[in-house]
């Protein structure tokens, strides 16, 4: 790969996150409709920086963040290089768009979505993916959150979606609790060119990204009018707990920048502002919270149903 091709797949794919950074934090300010977006430009004293959008006590979300950032650097920290170990000492450079948002509602999903491209040596490769973790979820939801993400897909492959998903379902999965974060979505993680061509990679990328907003919102609308009280709120909090457990022991993103030395405060905004932790605790038989346990934290085909 030429050092101008490497500049041109770089500055298109920096362009097209910053871009789908401002979308998506504009969809959500205007959705919320009193909070606002706080932005943070920063640098990365090995090279690169980002800037980081959290908004904070809205109408409709308790704590949203969107984030980009452009990396680079003399090597790639452990958590890649035990995969890649052909790179060692090699200089990288890395984009990614992240995001994360609690609702304050606890009929409203929690989502995540992050997509992220690398080049290292001779190598490029893209990851990433988009999943729900709803509280007291709704089979409609579930259903178009997954069947929006998979013809997205489909628009490239009918063999991503399956293979991505399933791979969802194994990597937000919190081995010492024996359960799923969430109801899933698609993840992926080494898309390359033992894979596909540049260009028909970038664009299934962009194809995931542009969904997004497509696949949630509809969701919010539908629920963030929804009455709850202290059980359902508790309820939330607790199950907010599982999140922070996968963020803080397996996510690879938060592992990659703090061994990056990238913005500690950016890095950790995916956390939740209150959470809790119960000891012992399990759903009482019949309850919807048991409905989450028994029924959606289960492996299913949503986009079939």
């Amino acid at each position: 790969m030429s050092t101008l091709t490497q500049l041109s797949h770089r500055q298109r794919v920096s362009n097209f996150y910053r871009s789908l950074q401002d979308t998506i934090s504009s969809a959500i300010e205007a959705l919320d409709g009193t909070g606002t977006f706080r932005e943070d430009s920063w640098l990365r004293e090995e090279g690169g920086g980002g800037r980081s959008r959290v908004l904070s006590d809205g109408a409709i979300f308790e704590r949203a963040g969107v984030n980009f950032s452009e990396v680079h650097g003399p090597s790639l920290p452990p958590s890649i290089l035990k995969r890649r170990p052909e790179i060692t000492d090699q200089p990288f450079y890395a984009t990614g768009v992240s995001l994360v948002f609690h609702p304050r509602n606890p009929y409203i999903p929690t989502v995540h979505m992050n997509y992220r491209y690398f080049e290292s040596g001779s190598l490029w490769w893209f990851g990433g993916g988009a999943d729900l973790t709803p509280y007291y979820p709704h089979k409609e939801d579930v259903v178009h959150f997954h069947r929006t993400i998979k013809a997205a897909c489909d628009l490239h492959n009918p063999a991503f979606y399956p293979e991505f998903k399933a791979w969802c379902d194994r990597y937000f999965y919190l081995k010492h609790r024996n359960e799923p974060r969430g109801i899933g979505g698609i993840f992926f993680d080494d898309l390359d060119d033992t894979k596909g061509e540049w260009e028909d990679t970038f664009s299934f990328v962009q194809s995931c990204g542009k969904a997004f907003l497509d696949a949630y919102l509809p969701i919010v609308e539908r629920r963030k009018d929804t009455p709850y009280g202290e059980q359902e709120r508790n309820f939330q909090l607790y199950r907010r707990g599982r999140y922070v457990e996968f963020n803080l022991v397996y996510d690879q993103g938060t592992i990659f920048g703090l061994q990056t030395n990238g913005r500690t405060e950016s890095i950790l905004m995916s956390l939740p502002p209150v959470v809790r932790w119960e000891y012992d605790w399990s759903p009482e038989p019949g309850t919807p919270e048991a409905e989450l346990y028994e029924v959606y934290l289960k492996p299913h085909d949503w986009a079939a149903i």
